[in-house]
């Protein structure tokens, strides 16, 4: 899996700590080594996890290292971006995507970009 700055990394079993009981909404993405697109996203994820740290916490999974949560989470394709809030899954979205949409599609997660 691709390290990537600010961006947690959970497994099956930190899963549920790292991602069901926070406070933030939490955008997870599943992802694995052999995966070009997710590649492409994790500089824009580190960039958000940097961004957002005080509105969103930022995980990732790798699926071929632990495949019990995306099977919870039907995950079928990489990358799946998966935001949770209160511990349920509240969006979800597939593929790479700019940084510019990606805050976008979060807005209704996270209120209104700031400027």
């Amino acid at each position: 899996m691709i390290h990537v700055e600010g961006v947690a990394e959970a497994t099956d079993a930190t899963f549920d700590d790292e991602v069901l009981e926070g406070g933030l909404p939490v955008l997870v993405e599943f992802t694995a080594d052999w995966c070009g697109p997710c590649r492409q996203l994790a500089p824009v994820l580190g960039a958000i996890a940097a961004e957002e740290a005080g509105r969103l916490k930022v995980v990732q999974i790798d699926v071929d290292r632990n495949p019990g949560v995306p099977g919870r989470y039907a995950v079928l394709s990489m990358p799946t971006l998966m935001v949770f809030r209160d511990g349920e899954p509240v969006k979800s979205m597939v593929g790479a995507r700019p940084k510019r949409r990606l805050l976008q599609e979060l807005e209704d997660v996270l209120g209104p970009a700031r400027t």
